[in-house]
């Protein structure tokens, strides 16, 4: 037990962002790892953001925990004070900037987290990258992170998405690449966690729990 408090506990994951004609799909498994052990199989990797945005996450616990709440207070407090509500490119950006500032912290752990920002503003909707290092990029049809699952998944966005995709093909394809993934990916398993973006905002996060054979 010792040894494992003292390993860096890791999201492994395979995380998902699909473009849709009438929304925005992002899903992501729920199994947690420290170097080969697996240390939880029921992480979250999928939060609200705010009632119009979401993200989905990948990389080291700490540090995504750290950000997620520092970007959290970041963006209600600028609710606050401008009686708006942040843009998706805002949180993106703020995403982006902590996460920059974070991996170049000196460190004898290495700070990596990697994002995927969804969501719905006067724009309309839209998705974003965050990579590790602090690097942000909109996304106009699909996007996936973390580990070998990730390869996987860009397998299937890359045939069978097309830009005419429906909220409910985009979930079924969502569940597809994650499914898909845990088939091949040691760190990568125990189901899925899926939210959904529309015109009434980000829905609440459902799971999809991976068929026992």
């Amino acid at each position: 037990m010792e040894d494992l408090e003292k390993s860096i506990v890791k999201t492994g994951t395979t995380t998902v962002g699909i473009v849709c004609k009438d929304g925005i799909v992002m899903a992501a498994d729920k199994r947690a790892t420290a170097d080969f052990f697996i240390a939880h199989k029921d992480t979250m990797k999928v939060f609200k953001i705010t009632d119009n945005i979401a993200v989905t996450v990948a990389g080291v616990v700490s540090d995504i925990q750290l950000i997620i709440k520092l970007t959290k207070a970041e963006l209600k407090l600028k609710s606050v004070r401008t009686k708006m509500l942040p843009t998706v490119k805002e949180a993106a950006n703020l995403f982006a900037s902590i996460t920059y500032q974070n991996i170049r912290k000196f460190s004898t752990i290495v700070g990596i987290a990697a994002f995927i920002i969804g969501g719905k503003d006067s724009d309309g909707f839209s998705l974003y990258e965050v990579g590790p290092d602090g690097s942000v990029q909109k996304i106009s049809n699909y996007v996936t992170t973390g580990a070998y699952g990730s390869f996987i998944a860009y397998g299937i966005l890359e045939n069978e998405w097309k830009p005419t995709i429906s909220i409910e093909e985009g979930r079924k394809m969502a569940v597809k690449v994650i499914f898909t993934a845990i088939k091949r990916d040691a760190s990568v398993g125990e189901g899925a966690n899926i939210v959904i973006i529309d015109e009434k905002g980000v829905s609440e996060i459902k799971e999809e729990k991976y068929p026992e054979k």
